[in-house]
């Protein structure tokens, strides 16, 4: 099994934005030296959680530290971009790092005053095409615009090898948006547990190969679910109490609360969070799948054979970095 990573890049506590970027690099670092096929940083905006706001410069950054590992967006929000711009800041990238960078797009809302100011002309509420945006951001990547379109005269002029493209998401959306441009999808289980097995199906019903540079011939997924994983299933509870307490805040509105360190979020929660425990044949991921390496392991397992993939991206918001190192080293051993 291909085991992924997307970063969200957590301010730690009593930590700031350029620890967490150090963090980020060590991670990157650590992903590589263990095997990971991908890592992946995400954009998230006007939070306390994470430093992440703008993939593209530090997908840059990583590619100074690292040699093989590929990088990408997981995702960048395409809703409140031009296309022509996500397109030649990627295709720089990839000049940069040739053959080791993914455009991993995506939408989102980042709430009412960040949407706002996100855009360039905000006389009126900006409500984007998402459909139209991605045939244009692939329009520019294979250069297919058709000939009478005025865009077809101006191509981005690149190296022959272009970034790798997927599209992210939780909704039907964006399987079918997928499927239908013959791109590779990424399913956002830990956002849409229950959607999970819908939606990679309608990716499959609905996927017609592409001739284009950025298509592919046949369907490619990935799922991407929060998973922690400890020497002792104690421990993996430990470390999964702040990622809990963040959801509880996250759920009564509290965006701005901070990440906690694991024995206060356990104080927080009074008490240990319970483990999840994926059931075979529902093709439904938990939430958060945690424990030992044989835990964890035979949940995964179970998980791609029911999902028919074969590549897992993991996602976590642990707070204490050594015992995050030590969850990856743990799941290297799947690989």
């Amino acid at each position: 099994m291909k085991l992924s990573i997307v970063d969200l890049s957590c301010i730690l506590p009593g930590e700031t934005q350029h620890d967490a970027f150090l963090h980020s690099i060590e991670m990157a670092q650590h992903a590589e030296r263990l095997g990971n096929t991908r890592y992946w940083v995400a954009e998230h905006h006007g939070g306390e959680i994470g430093a992440g706001r703008a993939p593209e410069v530090l997908i840059a950054a990583l590619g100074t530290h690292t040699s093989k590992i590929r990088l990408g967006s997981g995702a960048v929000l395409l809703n409140h971009y031009s296309p022509f711009k996500v397109a030649e800041l990627f295709c720089t990238l990839n000049e940069l790092y040739p053959g080791r960078i993914d455009l991993g797009a995506g939408r989102a809302t980042t709430g009412p005053v960040t949407d706002l100011a996100l855009q360039q002309d905000r006389s009126k509420q900006f409500r984007a095409d998402s459909d139209a945006q991605l045939s244009e951001l692939v329009a520019w990547l294979d250069n297919s615009f058709p000939p009478d379109h005025p865009f077809a005269s101006h191509p981005i002029r690149t190296i022959d090898s272009l970034p790798e493209m997927h599209v992210l998401g939780s909704s039907s959306w964006s399987a079918v948006a997928a499927a239908q441009r013959g791109l590779r999808y990424v399913m956002a289980g830990f956002i849409n547990q229950q959607g999970t097995p819908n939606n990679i199906g309608l990716y499959h019903n609905h996927f017609e190969p592409s001739n284009g540079a950025t298509g592919i011939r046949e369907p490619e997924v990935i799922l991407s679910v929060h998973v922690v994983c400890a020497d002792s299933a104690e421990e993996a509870r430990r470390q999964l109490a702040p990622v809990h307490m963040m959801y509880r805040n996250l759920m009564r509105g509290n965006i701005n609360s901070p990440l906690l360190a694991p024995d206060d979020a356990v104080a927080a929660l009074g008490g240990l969070p319970e483990l999840e425990t994926y059931v075979p044949g529902t093709g439904v991921p938990p939430k958060f799948i945690g424990g030992t390496l044989e835990q964890v392991q035979k949940q995964l397992e179970n998980l791609a054979k029911d999902l028919s993939i074969d590549e897992i991206m993991i996602q976590d918001a642990m707070t204490d970095h050594q015992a995050r190192l030590r969850s990856y080293e743990l799941l290297a051993k799947m690989m």
